[in-house]
């Protein structure tokens, strides 16, 4: 049996402590969050979906944290569910308190740095793996699993996206995480590579048309920042091609590639009269209001199309995820595919299967046993092998 402490207990937290609950073999999940009210609404609800007490809901502000990380003393494994500015400062911790620890991620920059702690996690014997929600995490894991796939893999490509089930205009968009790590996502360059060199990509850039299996049918898929995290140079001399897009109904890049061009997505603040303001935090302040329903049901989607060769001939292999919000626990597929991809790393970590030291969920996480998790939960991951020749 093992102990878990999460902090943050909002979406991805929750769910995170859900299948920390349900599939790893928790004897304690701490809870901590700076609005105790809220950690403990959120320990409630855990309660009563598990019916089991192990949850321990704890005041910590992650601002404080190494001044508070006593309290997180003695645990297993450690799970950021906070912003991603935040996990430098808990990289450190976990290594003085030698908890493993993964996060949620969201930057690209940070998690190179989390990846520089790698000799002290080793000296004290932890894993550090940061970047471990849906795209980064799960996806880089689907990734990995469809390259293992095929005997020799030359192109990897990856479209994802959570999208409403029901779209609302004028956005046509539901927003189910952290507003700050959306825009994160759309400002901030993508890094693919491309002709087997690494390069920066311009983030709402190159759309294109994707087809699914209906109800789903026609989306479209533009660039944007953070999906393959650290593969570029995991995989540079291996791979010609890597790359992700995201997924979006029709019609919300050209609204969004509007924004970024008119700068709205700025950090650097602009006078407005009298006052300073950040773009950014203007954008957030208008738009998640308009993005946010509570009731509404969404979809993750991730496709994966890895190209080489497989037998001495060209093969192609497609893994792919289509998860729904969930009526039985009231989880969206975005906390399903997030918070319960991160927390399977968690697990892991604490039972050892991970190689101990920091790095990339590519290096780092076995995929086929990330994938059988992904199964055992009821996420129904797909895979098809095909002959080009």
């Amino acid at each position: 049996m093992y102990s878990y402490a999460v902090l943050g207990a909002g979406r991805q937290g929750t769910a995170a402590a859900y299948d920390m609950a349900r599939w790893g073999q928790a004897r304690r999940v701490i809870l901590a969050d700076i609005d105790l009210d809220a950690v403990s609404r959120s320990a409630e609800r855990l309660e009563k979906l598990t019916r089991k007490g192990i949850f321990e809901p704890i005041f910590l502000d992650v601002r404080e944290i190494e001044q508070a990380g006593a309290a997180l003393q003695g645990v297993d494994s450690i799970l950021s569910a906070v912003p991603y500015y935040y996990n430098l400062p808990i990289t450190r911790c976990a290594v003085r308190i030698k908890a493993n620890l993964c996060d949620l991620g969201g930057n690209l920059e940070i998690a190179r740095q989390q990846h520089a702690f790698d000799a002290d996690a080793r000296e004290v014997g932890i894993s550090i793996i940061p970047n471990c929600g849906q795209v980064p995490g799960m996806g880089t894991s689907l990734m990995v699993y469809a390259m293992e796939l095929l005997d020799e893999a030359v192109d990897v490509y990856m479209w994802d996206g959570g999208i409403p089930q029901n779209p609302r205009p004028p956005f046509n968009y539901l927003l189910t995480f952290n507003i700050a790590g959306l825009t994160n996502e759309y400002a901030e360059p993508a890094v693919f590579l491309r002709d087997g060199r690494i390069q920066e990509m311009e983030p709402l850039s190159e759309p294109e048309w994707l087809d699914f299996p209906e109800p789903i049918g026609r989306l479209e898929a533009f660039i944007a920042g953070g999906g393959t995290d650290t593969m570029p140079w995991t995989y540079q001399g291996k791979l010609r091609t890597l790359q992700n897009k995201t997924l979006r109904w029709p019609g919300h890049y050209n609204q969004l590639r509007a924004y970024y061009d008119l700068g709205l997505w700025d950090t650097t603040p602009v006078r407005v009269g009298d006052v300073e303001v950040v773009p950014r935090e203007v954008f957030h302040a208008l738009f998640e209001p308009k993005v946010t329903f509570a009731d509404d049901k969404d979809w993750v989607i991730v496709r994966v199309r890895a190209v080489g060769k497989k037998g001495g001939k060209d093969a192609e292999v497609i893994v792919q995820v289509i998860d729904a919000y969930d009526q039985t626990t009231g989880f969206t597929a975005m906390e399903r595919s997030t918070g319960w991809s991160a927390a399977i790393v968690a697990e892991m970590m604490a039972q050892e299967l991970t190689p101990r030291g920091a790095g990339g969920v590519e290096r780092m996480v076995p995929a086929r046993q990330f994938i059988e998790a992904l199964r055992l939960r009821g996420i129904q991951v797909t895979e098809e092998i095909r002959l080009l020749t």
